[in-house]
């Protein structure tokens, strides 16, 4: 073999060689994680229990950051602080038609509210406040945890159709879920917007009462999407499939009856929180509701984007099968029907 030949088989020989050492130490892409409540929004918890996770640690690893609300997530979305992103209906559309972040795509669902038989976000009163009907809110403060977030819209939906108009009628102030009872209790807010697991505090259950919820306001709603860009979906397709097929595993783990009581118990450790905030409810019908697949109800989520234009939070609506790409998730619970038979 002449000399030139011989030196590109070793050329070839050393780029397969190297090649295979590349691939073989890829680093896994890291998937910042956004989201509100740990015990509400499932999937980043999800990522902790790593003993059945398949693809953890190899194609990717989830990093999970927190959030006051879902609106501050649309900046971190659009600046690559985060690629997944815990919204609600209402910070979506805002990120579509104002933000103009039209390559948002939802890829997953994070939990419904008021779907029949299950729970739906309740506005608290407290008791002995004199407040009996949503009427008796007039010239009263209404405290949520983010302006323009979900919370936030289905509370001015349920006041509108009894003839009150936020600025108006009534003041909003904003509060960390996490401080929201105290404020209510001690008389710095009139009515409350209360999530799972605040809203199961003892001090809670004990001084405070629900006046409404937001199924009143909204009806079943499409409450929390996962989100990610679709450039950046494309970008790590692999590390894409493998996180959503974990993910799909975790749900299904997290809502077997079999495993409820090791499931709280993660929840609890994972989320800093007492065992005892959790039993009564958490993965029970008094829980929202999450599709066991992560697949989102797309005609909720156009009804709660229609209601906003209806109640005038929105000027128009848009389709939101466009801003969609279910085929991640689809694929994962393919993948996982597969794997489990």
């Amino acid at each position: 073999m002449h000399w030139t030949a011989k030196l590109w088989v070793a050329m070839a020989a050393l780029i397969v060689t190297t090649s295979g050492i590349t691939a073989a130490h890829a680093k896994p892409f890291t998937i910042n994680h956004g989201w509100v409540v740990w015990t509400g929004d499932m999937s980043p918890m999800i990522f902790e229990k790593r003993d059945i996770l398949k693809d953890y640690g190899k194609t990717y690893t989830v990093d999970p950051i927190h959030f006051k609300g879902t609106s501050p997530q649309l900046q971190a979305l659009a600046t690559g602080q985060i690629q997944i992103a815990s919204l609600a209906y209402s910070s979506f559309a805002n990120g579509i038609l104002n933000a103009h972040l039209t390559d948002m795509r939802i890829v997953a669902d994070g939990f419904q509210d008021g779907v029949n038989g299950y729970a739906s976000i309740q506005y608290m009163v407290k008791n002995g406040s004199g407040i009996k009907r949503i009427e008796d809110l007039k010239g009263k403060i209404l405290g949520i945890n983010v302006i323009g977030a979900a919370v936030d819209i289905g509370a001015r939906a349920a006041l509108l159709k009894h003839g009150l108009v936020a600025g108006r009628d009534y003041t909003i102030i904003e509060s960390p879920f996490a401080a929201i009872g105290a404020m209510l209790l001690e008389g710095k807010a009139d009515v409350v917007s209360m999530v799972p697991p605040f809203l199961y505090a003892p001090q809670v259950q004990k001084g405070a009462h629900t006046l409404f919820t937001m199924k009143d306001g909204m009806g079943s709603s499409q409450m929390i999407v996962l989100v990610a860009r679709e450039s950046d979906l494309q970008k790590h397709r692999k590390a894409y499939d493998d996180f959503f097929e974990d993910m799909v595993r975790g749900i299904h783990w997290m809502l077997n009856p079999a495993n409820r009581t090791a499931a709280i118990a993660f929840a609890a450790k994972t989320g800093k929180l007492p065992v005892a905030r959790l039993s009564g409810w958490y993965l029970t019908n008094k829980d929202q509701y999450r599709d066991p697949n992560g697949v989102p109800d797309l005609a909720a989520f156009q009804r709660n984007v229609d209601a906003q234009v209806k109640f005038g939070f929105l000027k128009h609506s848009f389709d939101a099968k466009k801003y969609a790409d279910l085929s991640f998730i689809k694929r994962a619970a393919q993948r996982y029907e597969t794997a489990s038979r």
